[in-house]
């Protein structure tokens, strides 16, 4: 499938303090589209750029590419690509209390889940653990 709209990729090391940039990115690149869109999209970038730099090797010296397309004039996908060697993104579900506190800070998914038409997950690679690319689709306010 081509996309309708592809935005340039944009790449970011893999650094907490980066996320106002990502956010202030993705306005600009968000700038004409239905504030409150634009403002969903944002929030949900922050936690899947956030999960990236804190669950993969992203954070230990690594990057993060982000990627926003539109395959046609209803809805937009937002993505995220880290650079491996940690988990498959998941929402949390009955854990023990070791598994909870681990957790804690992925809660953000479910919020992913609730606000976008679909979202989920794939490796970069197929033969080992080089990147997980996570995305979420957002229906155009019309």
């Amino acid at each position: 499938m081509t996309p309708a709209r592809l935005w340039t990729h944009r790449l970011y090391p893999g650094d907490l303090a980066r996320l106002s940039q990502v956010r202030r990115d993705l306005r600009a690149d968000l700038h004409g589209f239905d504030p409150d869109t634009a403002d969903t999209l944002v929030l949900c970038g922050s936690e899947l750029f956030a999960n990236c730099v804190k669950y993969t090797a992203s954070g230990r010296d690594g990057g993060v590419v982000r990627t926003l397309w539109s395959a046609d004039d209803r809805s937009l996908t937002l993505g995220f690509t880290d650079d491996g060697l940690g988990g498959v993104p998941a929402i949390p579900r009955a854990r023990t209390s070791d598994e909870w506190d681990r957790a804690e800070g992925q809660r953000g998914l479910l919020m992913v889940e609730e606000l976008s038409t679909a979202w989920g997950y794939s490796p970069v690679c197929p033969f080992g653990d080089l990147g997980t690319h996570t995305w979420a689709t957002f229906t155009l306010a019309r």
